[in-house]
């Protein structure tokens, strides 16, 4: 059986630095009491570490996960293009002036670009695929199911 070694961080965090990350990655609302509580130490203390980590870059922002199925976006998809290089300065403002795509990567192999898009259906989708393939050869991926929804990394168990 594999077994899988769970992310460090940064050399600067200690275990409580981890367990705040592990708190605000499931729920970023959760109380700075809460925290404190579980945490052992006071709510300024907790307050001045999770300062300390936006600092540093290592948190980086806060985020709400929307159930875009229930606002009737039924179409989750993966795009992949073949964006040549010297298009980049005009695509990159395009796509992401288009609140359907969730996500733009960059990324190694035959296609350049991957994006992560939801729709309320497939005629919208392909609406969108057709507008981006000017910029080039596209892939799309229709997603059914998600076994795995996005998360965080558990920091919980890395050593000092």
């Amino acid at each position: 059986m594999l077994k899988w070694i769970k992310a460090k961080g940064s050399g600067s965090m200690d275990q409580i630095d981890r367990k705040i990350l592990n708190a605000l990655q499931k729920n970023a609302r959760i109380s700075l009491k809460t925290l404190s509580e579980q945490c052992f130490i006071s709510s300024p203390a907790i307050a001045a570490r999770i300062n300390r980590l936006e600092k540093q870059g290592i948190i980086a922002d806060y985020q709400t996960t929307v159930n875009y199925e229930k606002l009737s976006y039924h179409v989750k998809a993966f795009i992949r293009l073949q964006l040549d290089p010297t298009q980049k300065k005009e695509f990159y403002p395009y796509v992401s002036s288009i609140p359907n795509v969730l996500e733009c990567n960059c990324v190694t192999g035959d296609y350049s670009e991957l994006l992560e898009v939801v729709f309320e259906s497939t005629a919208a989708l392909d609406s969108f695929v057709n507008g981006l393939q000017t910029y080039g050869k596209t892939s799309t991926q229709i997603v059914f199911t998600t076994s795995v929804a996005r998360r965080g990394l558990d920091f919980e168990d890395a050593e000092d």
